[in-house]
Formats: C-alpha cells, sequence, structure tokens
C-alpha cells in the first residue's frame, strides 16, 4: 500500500519514520516479554501472590516521571533528542541484562527488584518525553497525530505478541532469559537510530524566553482543553490501568500459569491495535473522541469485572484495549498537535509525568484492593474512574461553550475542535513574538476548506 496524505499510512513517506517504526516494534516486542517477565518474577518467585508488592514495584518504576519531570522535560526542547535516546536506549539494555545476570545465579531479591525498578523509571523518565517529542522531529504537523497513532500501532503490535512469547518462555527457559532476549532487542532501536538522516529531521524551534519548566506549567494553566485531557488521563492511569496487577491476579483466580496471563496481555493488545490502526484514519485527534473514549472504558472495565470464566473475562479484554488506547493515543495527538512546538517537550514531559506518574499513586492502592477484597473490585473501581473521567470531559464541554447545534442539522450536535498552526507565513523577524499562545492555536487555513 502506499501512503497517501490522507491514507492511514501516510506516516510512512518519511525514511526516518519508516526506520523508526521498524526498530520499534522489535524493541517493544522485547519490551512486553521483559515486562510479563517481571511481574510474574516479583508475584510468583519472590513473593507468594503478594500484588501489593506488585503494585510497589510498579510504582517504583513509573514514579521516576512524575519526581524529575522538571529535568527531563527540558533535556528534551534543550539537547539533541537522537542523542538523548541513544543513551537512554543503552542504559535500559544494560540494565536489563543485570537483571537477567541477577535471575539466572539465583541472587535476586525482592529489595533488589526494587532497586532495578526504581532505576528502569529514572531512564524511562528522560526517554518518553524525548522519544514522543521525537515523532513530530521526523514528520510534518499535519502528519504528527497519524504518527502518533502508527506509533502506537507499533506499541499494541507488540503487545500482542510479547507477552504471549514472554509467558511461554518463562515456562519454557525461566524468566533470566527473557530479560536476555529483551537486552537484544534494544540493538534494533540502537541501530534505527543511528539510520536516521539527520538532515531529514524538522528543524528545531528555539524557545528565546527561557522559562524552564514553569513555563510549561503556565502554558497549560492557560489551556483549559488540556487541563482537562490531563485531569482525565490521571484519572485512569491511576485506577484503571493497572493491567498487570488485574490480569495476573485474574489469572491466578482462573487457575492458570504464566502462559495464561500472557496471553491474557495478548488478548488486550487485539482491541488495542485496532484502536491504534483506527486512530491512524483519523485526520486530528479530538476531544470529542477522547471523552467518549473514556466512557467506553468505564463501562467496558464494569462489565469485564462481572465475568465468570476465563475466556469470557479474555473477550470483554478487547474492547477495554479499544476504548484505552483510543483515549491515550487521541490525548497523546491532540497535546502534540495543539502545543506551541517551542514547548513541546516540556508540555510533554508533563503529559508523561501524568501517565506514568499516575501509576506510584494507583497501582499501590490497586494490589491493596486486591489483597484487601478482590481483584474484581479493583477492576471496578478502575472502570468507576473511566465513567468520573467521562463525566468531566462531558462537563468542560457544556462550561466551555464549544458543544453547540449545528447550523446544518437541527438535531445534531457539533463541537469547535482546538486547530494546530499548519501553516507559517513569512514575517518580519523583529516582529515575531515567540511566548506560547494563550489562547487556542490558530490554523491558517485556504477559504476553500471546508469546516467540521
Amino acid at each position: 500500500m502506499s501512503p497517501s496524505s490522507t491514507g492511514m499510512f501516510r506516516s510512512f513517506r518519511s525514511f526516518n519514520y519508516r526506520t523508526w517504526f521498524l526498530g520499534g516494534v522489535i524493541s517493544n516486542i522485547g519490551g512486553w516479554m521483559q515486562a510479563t517477565a517481571q511481574d510474574w518474577v516479583v508475584l510468583t518467585e519472590l513473593t507468594d501472590n503478594d500484588a501489593t508488592a506488585m503494585g510497589i514495584t510498579m510504582a517504583l518504576q513509573f514514579g521516576p516521571p512524575l519526581v524529575l519531570v522538571s529535568l527531563t522535560g527540558w533535556v528534551a526542547d534543550r539537547f539533541d533528542r537522537r542523542r538523548v535516546l541513544l543513551c537512554t536506549q543503552a542504559a535500559l539494555m544494560l540494565l536489563a541484562i543485570a537483571v537477567a545476570v541477577l535471575l539466572l545465579t539465583g541472587v535476586m531479591t525482592l529489595p533488589l527488584m526494587f532497586v532495578f525498578a526504581a532505576a528502569f523509571g529514572v531512564a524511562n523518565a528522560f526517554d518518553a518525553p524525548a522519544r514522543q517529542a521525537f515523532v513530530s522531529d521526523m514528520v510534518s504537523l499535519e502528519d504528527t497525530s497519524n504518527a502518533v497513532a502508527l506509533n502506537s500501532a507499533a506499541f499494541n503490535m507488540a503487545r500482542l505478541v510479547g507477552p504471549a512469547v514472554g509467558g511461554i518462555l518463562i515456562v519454557l527457559l525461566g524468566t533470566g532469559w527473557v530479560f536476555v532476549a529483551n537486552a537484544v532487542t534494544f540493538l534494533a532501536m540502537i541501530v534505527a537510530l543511528m539510520l536516521i538522516r539527520v538532515n531529514e529531521l524538522t528543524p528545531r524551534v528555539k524557545n528565546r524566553s527561557g522559562g524552564g519548566l514553569g513555563e510549561g506549567f503556565r502554558y497549560v494553566w492557560r489551556r483549559p482543553d488540556l487541563l482537562v485531557v490531563f485531569v482525565m488521563v490521571f484519572l485512569i492511569g491511576a485506577f484503571g490501568m493497572n493491567f498487570p496487577i488485574f490480569a495476573s491476579t485474574m489469572a491466578i483466580e482462573f487457575g492458570r500459569d504464566a502462559d495464561g496471563y500472557g496471553v491474557l496481555s495478548s488478548v488486550l493488545a487485539i482491541g488495542s491495535l485496532t484502536g491504534a490502526l483506527l486512530a491512524a484514519r483519523r485526520d486530528r485527534a479530538r476531544v470529542r473522541v477522547l471523552v467518549i473514549a473514556a466512557g467506553g472504558f468505564g463501562v467496558a472495565s464494569v462489565v469485564s469485572a462481572l465475568m465468570p470464566t476465563y475466556w469470557a473475562y479474555g473477550a470483554t479484554l478487547m474492547l477495554v484495549g479499544f476504548t484505552i488506547v483510543t483515549m491515550l493515543t487521541t490525548a497523546n495527538g491532540y497535546v502534540q498537535t495543539t502545543t506551541d512546538a517551542a514547548l513541546r517537550g516540556r508540555v510533554l514531559a508533563l503529559y508523561m509525568a501524568v501517565i506514568m506518574g499516575s501509576t506510584p499513586i494507583g497501582a499501590p492502592i490497586a494490589g491493596w484492593i486486591v489483597d484487601t477484597f478482590s481483584a474484581r473490585t479493583a477492576i471496578m473501581v478502575g472502570g468507576v474512574a473511566g465513567i468520573v473521567a467521562f463525566g468531566i470531559g462531558i462537563g468542560w464541554m457544556l462550561w466551555s461553550g464549544r458543544l453547540h447545534r449545528s447550523s446544518d442539522r437541527r438535531f445534531q450536535l457539533t463541537l469547535d475542535e482546538t486547530r494546530p498552526l499548519s501553516v507559517i507565513r513569512a514575517m518580519d523577524p523583529g516582529s515575531f513574538d515567540d511566548r506560547p499562545t494563550a489562547t487556542t492555536p490558530i490554523r491558517l487555513a485556504d477559504p476553500r476548506d471546508g469546516e467540521d
């Protein structure tokens, strides 16, 4: 299929993005294999099915993006993102090798695993905002939303394969060898980064006014639409996205082993991949899609908590995966395409801190709920969080005045969407003010273009 200007795979026109995409698929497969192994090690080898310990491990791994947000966003905006990613990917590969050695030699302990989880978190804290912002360096602004969605598709293609393969390898070879396999897959991303044509990257926008992370905070604070997106993502990230805890404990409840846990993770990825591919077909990210997906996630999670059998639970996970990835892909694309380019790294660091930093709050709580009540209760709490996020989104649309009756059809409602600045006309450099806009970014459209 040849990419077109409006096709699902239009970002593949860029050599750099094609190279990045392939390296990311391979590396992400290894990452999901390792995540499956790590969860299973903590739950069954280092503890006796202790979901709270698993929640603490997740908190340590996802806490650094929140703690280090003031530094990681600045690094993503200040330094060459390609070089930053080469450093973070190499660090993650070395950490995987170290854990593999400790597991294979039988000296790994729960405190040591906590330490390595925190180390993985620090490396990922610098990797995530640089990786997210680097997408917009490889493609045009018009293709950024598509590239974000395809990145999500690659991530979920890996999620489809990685957990199932990881579960099988755990049963056949043991958890240590899964970490070895993941270390090897990091080479794919490192090679892809080295092959990228630097001269074809989009020129970086410099922010002359400084301000550090504080400027990113002020920018988001003046954008109520971004605040609503961040709050919705936080609620679902904290209480609804604890899938490792939910799937592993439900697998044990249904009498399954590591391979059964891996299959549940892969089934979740079927819906996730579908959501990502459908997002890639949209011309841009829309808030209304995000809000509807949040409500769908809440309902799907509540239904999944009521399923009586392993396969019935697995079937509902496809809908859970579809709705959560639709929401997150839309949120990510919306943040990227409507944010001042000079502040994109810092705003994305805040976004990643919200989505990853919510886990240290929610994962221990979810683990405690599982241990005190049941896995089904914890899943139900996540579903309620999704419904609350949906209510917040609907409330904002009504309060903001963007939701109104269509001028064309009497009974149809329309929502005014934030549009990106897609055309920059020549202007006198002395008159250019690069302070972040306090209002909705403007898209200079051809008068012949139709409105939504």
